[in-house]
């Protein structure tokens, strides 16, 4: 999957513009492609030129199931896991 995706941002780099979504830190993606070199020439083509946009907050998919109780808010659970610690 990384040597497909580092291709495509090959292709389309300085020529197009890319737009991409993460739940994944840039520090994250080494180990998400498993090669570190290949990450890193990936974020160096997709950081170049770029503008940054970081969207913090709960997910707002799920906004409806946490209201309706089927997932708990990540803060929620922390507290449940250090309680029974």
């Amino acid at each position: 999957m990384a040597t497909f995706l580092f291709q495509l941002v090959a292709k389309r780099y300085e020529k197009g513009a890319i737009i991409l979504s993460s739940n994944k830190s840039f520090s994250d993606w080494g180990e998400l492609f498993t090669d570190q070199v290949l990450a890193t020439a990936l974020l160096d083509r997709l950081l170049h030129h770029s503008t940054l946009i970081n969207i913090r907050g709960q997910s707002y998919r799920l906004k409806e199931k946490r209201q309706a109780g089927v997932f708990q808010r990540p803060e929620a659970l922390e507290a449940t896991s250090s309680a029974s610690a």
